[in-house]
C-alpha cells in the first residue's frame, strides 16, 4: 500500500459509522414539512389571503407542533407513535391553513 492509500484508509476509518446509521431522533420529514407550511403561512399575509389574526393563529399552531416535536425528540428516540401523531397534528393544521387561506376574509 502506498501512502496515499495508508492516508484515506486511516481517515475512513477515523470517520464515525453514525453518519451511516438512521438517528432514532431525526425528524428530517416533520421539519421540512413544517417549514413548507411556514411559507404558505407567510405568503397568504403578503398575498392578503391571510389577515393579522388569521397568520398569527396559524403561526401559533405550528409552535405548538414544534413543540411537540422536540417533547417527541427529548428523550432520544421518536417513536412511530410520536411520529403519527405530528403527522396527524400537521395534517390538520395543513387544512386550517388552506380554509383560512380561501375564506372571503382578506387582509386590510
Amino acid at each position: 500500500m502506498n501512502i496515499k492509500s495508508k492516508v484515506i484508509a486511516a481517515v475512513l476509518a477515523a470517520m464515525p459509522l453514525s453518519g451511516f446509521a438512521q438517528d432514532p431522533a431525526a425528524t428530517p420529514g416533520i421539519d421540512k414539512r413544517q417549514e413548507i407550511q411556514q411559507k404558505r403561512i407567510d405568503q397568504g399575509v403578503q398575498s392578503g389571503e391571510l389577515n393579522k389574526r388569521e397568520a398569527a393563529r396559524l403561526e401559533r399552531r405550528q409552535e405548538r407542533i414544534g413543540k411537540m416535536e422536540d417533547k417527541a425528540r427529548a428523550d432520544g428516540t421518536v417513536t412511530k407513535k410520536e411520529r403519527a401523531r405530528i403527522h396527524h397534528a400537521q395534517n390538520q393544521e395543513s387544512q386550517r391553513i388552506h380554509r383560512q387561506k380561501h375564506d372571503r376574509q382578506r387582509a386590510k
